[in-house]
């Protein structure tokens, strides 16, 4: 006769964490809140497709370096937000009610937390300080300003802190003039000491060092600006120098179409390792980003990779990345890993320690 203390406590445990499994919802199973579903999943709706039901809906990606490392960094996709620190009921730091857009709905620290590895960042002077505004004519105000830009990038320092083996890219749309302003905001954050530095970038098109070699020698930040006088004033590298990136905002997400951007290079050049797809309307609407992540998404992404010269973007940058009908962002992302790494329609597919090599 089999007891609770002949059992024991491990059994009981094991079987409780499999029966709070059995009973989460899994993808695209009703929901009525977010504890009804899996690991990795949240209870969401798109009404914009009219799907008003709410469902478990993605909400995590999946770290291609985790089924296959050891590539060079330029061989891997990564989810990328753009405007990172435009978010929603963000309070304000300077006393005045916001008047801008917005364009994510959680933390820093919870984008990193749930796989996105890439963050972009409007650095503004205001205040005798490094602010971050999501504002116009290159000016801060305080009605555009959101937080002094060391807070988010403490954040960024904590998470490469607690995770010695990611690796996070920053891109800065650039508006500091004060004389060696953004050094002195990523030094007083401690990001410093991860800095990738810019004279051991690729310059040619060249493969960059694989993600081991990266995370061995902990440059695990890499920053680029869109001020070309930066890169020989500070050391960072100027964008358009290392990465080629299609049109942003309208112009980016017409079907069929994937203009490069006036600054870069064009997108099938040989002579820039990375590519940044853009995905986003000039005007970010919430509800409606559901339905921009949803098959239109996966569309472009085929018309980028082609436009590309079969490229496959390493960064694909969105507004308000959680939100889909379903996968979204981050079921493109695994099909794009997938195809890149292992030759497979998605990345778990691939054989863990397997890559592809295409011909």
């Amino acid at each position: 006769m089999i007891t609770a203390l002949s059992i024991g406590p491990y059994f009981f445990f094991n079987f409780f964490s499999l029966f709070i499994a059995a009973c989460s919802s899994q993808l695209l199973e009703s929901c009525s809140s977010t504890t009804d579903c899996g690991a990795g999943l949240y209870c969401g709706n798109c009404p914009a497709l009219g799907k008003s039901q709410p469902l478990c809906i993605r909400g995590q990606a999946t770290l291609p370096t985790s089924i296959i490392s050891g590539l060079p960094f330029n061989k891997y996709s990564w989810l990328m937000t753009h405007n990172a620190f435009s978010i929603v009921d963000a309070p304000s730091f300077t006393g005045a009610q916001r008047i801008t857009f917005y364009n994510q709905e959680d933390s820093v620290t919870n984008q990193l937390r749930n796989g996105v590895r890439g963050l972009m960042l409007d650095m503004y002077d205001f205040e005798n300080d490094i602010w971050l505004c999501h504002s116009f004519r290159g000016q801060c105000y305080n009605f555009t300003a959101f937080e002094p830009a060391v807070n988010t990038l403490k954040e960024v320092e904590a998470f490469l802190t607690q995770n010695p083996s990611e690796i996070v890219t920053i891109i800065i749309e650039d508006y500091v003039h004060s004389p060696k302003g953004l050094t002195k905001v990523f030094g007083d954050a401690g990001l410093d000491k991860y800095w990738y530095p810019v004279a051991k970038m690729p310059k040619k098109g060249e493969d960059w060092p694989t993600v081991n070699s990266m995370v061995k020698n902990n440059y695990r930040l890499l920053v680029f600006t869109s001020d070309s006088s930066k890169e020989a004033a500070e050391g960072i590298a100027y964008q358009w120098k290392y990465m080629v990136e299609n049109e942003s905002g309208d112009p980016g997400v017409v079907p069929g179409s994937c203009p490069k951007r006036k600054e870069s290079k064009p997108l099938n050049s040989k002579s820039a390792s990375l590519f940044l797809m853009n995905y986003f309307p000039t005007i970010p609407v919430q509800n409606e980003a559901c339905k921009e992540h949803s098959a239109s998404l996966a569309d472009m992404v085929a018309t980028c990779y082609k436009s590309a010269g079969t490229q496959m973007p390493n960064f694909l940058a969105v507004n308000f990345y959680m939100r889909s009908d379903g996968g979204g962002a981050f079921d493109d992302l695994d099909r794009m890993n997938g195809q890149t790494l292992c030759g497979c329609s998605t990345v778990s597919a691939c054989q863990v320690g397997s890559y592809f090599l295409p011909k």
